[in-house]
C-alpha cells in the first residue's frame, strides 16, 4: 500500500468521505487545522474589528441567497445567516486586498454545514489562499485565465463540444465562472457536490477542471445532444439549468477519476496562457499566489518552507513529523504517510447536522456507515472499502 500512496489515498477519497468524519477530513486535507493551532483568538479577533462598510453592507444583502431552503440558513437573522455574516466580514478584514466577493458565500455556507464558524473561516482562508488562488480578487483575472486554461482543454477533451461553443462565440467566462468560483455547490445535486468536494480537498483544482470537462462532455459531446441547440440563447439555457440526465452520481465520478487532466498538464497550458495574456493585454494586475495541487502539495510546501527555515520542526496537529530528507518527488514522504496515520487513529471531533433531504438529498449511498467508538471509526471505513467485513 505504501509503495504506492498518492493513489492509494486518492482512490480512498474518490469513493467519498463519510458524513460524520468529513469536517474533520475537509480540514485535515487543507491543513488548515494547523492555522487555528497557530493563530489562537485572531478569528475573535477579527470578529471584534469593525470591517468597511461597503463590504458588510454587500454580505448582508447575499445573505439570504445561500442555501434558502436549508434549515441552518431558511430564517433571517438565523444561527446560520448570522455565522455565515461572521466568516465573510472576517476573512475582508484578514484580507483587505481582496475584501468581499459574492462567489465566496456559497463556499463558506458549504463549509458552515460540516463545521463550527471558526473551522470554516480556517478553511475557507485555505481554499483561497492555496487552492484557487486570486480567484476572488478584483478584477477576476485568475478565473479569466482558468477560463481560457479549461478552453483549451476542451478543444483536446471534447472537440465537438469546443466546436460548438466557438461557432456561437460562448467564451468560457460566461457558464465557467459560477462554477469554478463556487466549486459547483450551485450547479450538481448535493450528493455529487460532497464527492467532488472530498476529492477537490484532496487533488486539488484539477478535479474542478475535470468536472467541467466532463459535464460539457455529456451536454454537448453528440450530435444528438447538440441538434436541439440551434443558437447561443438554447445552449446557455442548457448550461446554466443542467438536466438532472447529464450528472447522474455514479457515471459522473467514474469519468472524473478517469479524465486524463494532470497538475502538469494544467501548469504548462497555464505557462501559455500567461504569455498569451501579456502578448494581448499586458502585465497581469493582480498576480495571484503560487497555486498548491491538493493536500500533496501543500505538505510537500510546508516541508521546502521548514527545510528553509533555521532549524524549524515541523508537525501536524501537535504531532512531530520527521525532519525533511532530500526534496524529491517521492510518495512516501514521512509527512504525507504521518497525515494519513493520524486519520487514522484520532476521533471524528465534533458532529454537524447534514443538509436537509429535502434539499440535497442523502448522502452518496455507496458509503455504509456505522458509527463506531473514537479510534476505530477511520480503520472500519478503510476495511469496509477494501471490501472486509468488519462485524
Amino acid at each position: 500500500m505504501f509503495h504506492h500512496w498518492d493513489k492509494w489515498i486518492k482512490h480512498r477519497f474518490q469513493k467519498g468521505i463519510p458524513s460524520s468524519l468529513r469536517a474533520r477530513a475537509w480540514q485535515m486535507l487543507s491543513n488548515s487545522y494547523e492555522l487555528i493551532e497557530a493563530n489562537p483568538g485572531k478569528f475573535e479577533e477579527l470578529e471584534r474589528e469593525q470591517g468597511e462598510a461597503k463590504w458588510l453592507d454587500i454580505i448582508e444583502k447575499d445573505l439570504h441567497r445561500q442555501f434558502p431552503f436549508h434549515e441552518m440558513f431558511a430564517a433571517r437573522g438565523g444561527h446560520g445567516q448570522q455565522d455565515l455574516f461572521r466568516i465573510l466580514k472576517a476573512y475582508t478584514i484578514y484580507r483587505p486586498d481582496e475584501g468581499y466577493c459574492q462567489a465566496q458565500a456559497p463556499v463558506a455556507a458549504v463549509l458552515l454545514m460540516h463545521m463550527p464558524a471558526e473551522q470554516a473561516f480556517w478553511c475557507l482562508v485555505q481554499i483561497c489562499e492555496k487552492y484557487l488562488p486570486g480567484y476572488y480578487s478584483a478584477g477576476l483575472e485568475a478565473i479569466q485565465l482558468d477560463g481560457e486554461i479549461f478552453f483549451s482543454m476542451l478543444r483536446r477533451t471534447c472537440p465537438m463540444a469546443y466546436r460548438h461553443l466557438k461557432k456561437f462565440k460562448i467564451d468560457p467566462i460566461l457558464y465557467m465562472t459560477e462554477w469554478f468560483m463556487c466549486i459547483f455547490s450551485r450547479t450538481l445535486p448535493w450528493s455529487c457536490v460532497l464527492r467532488v468536494w472530498d476529492m477537490f480537498f484532496c487533488e486539488g483544482v484539477k478535479i474542478v477542471f475535470r468536472v467541467g470537462l466532463v459535464l460539457l462532455k455529456q451536454m454537448l459531446g453528440s450530435v444528438d445532444k447538440l441538434r436541439e441547440l440551434q443558437g447561443m440563447y438554447e445552449t446557455m439555457e442548457r448550461l446554466r439549468n443542467i438536466s438532472p440526465d447529464f450528472i447522474r452520481e455514479d457515471l459522473l465520478v467514474q469519468e472524473i477519476i478517469t479524465l486524463q487532466v494532470t497538475e502538469a498538464l494544467i501548469e504548462r497550458e497555464c505557462s501559455i496562457q500567461v504569455r498569451k495574456w501579456k502578448e494581448s493585454r499586458g502585465e497581469l494586475t493582480h498576480r495571484p499566489g503560487r497555486r498548491l495541487h491538493g493536500t500533496r502539495a501543500i505538505f510537500e510546501y510546508k516541508r521546502r518552507a521548514a527545510a528553509i527555515s533555521s532549524g524549524g520542526s515541523l508537525s501536524f496537529m501537535g504531532n512531530p513529523i520527521p525532519p525533511p530528507g532530500p526534496l524529491r518527488n517521492s510518495s512516501r514522504s514521512p509527512q504525507y504517510l504521518t497525515l494519513w496515520r493520524i486519520l487514522l487513529t484520532q476521533g471524528s471531533g465534533q458532529r454537524v447536522q447534514s443538509p436537509a433531504p429535502n434539499l440535497c438529498g442523502p448522502d452518496p449511498p455507496t458509503i455504509r456507515w456505522v458509527v463506531t467508538p473514537p479510534g476505530h471509526h477511520v480503520s472500519r471505513w478503510f476495511h469496509m472499502s477494501q471490501g472486509v467485513n468488519c462485524g
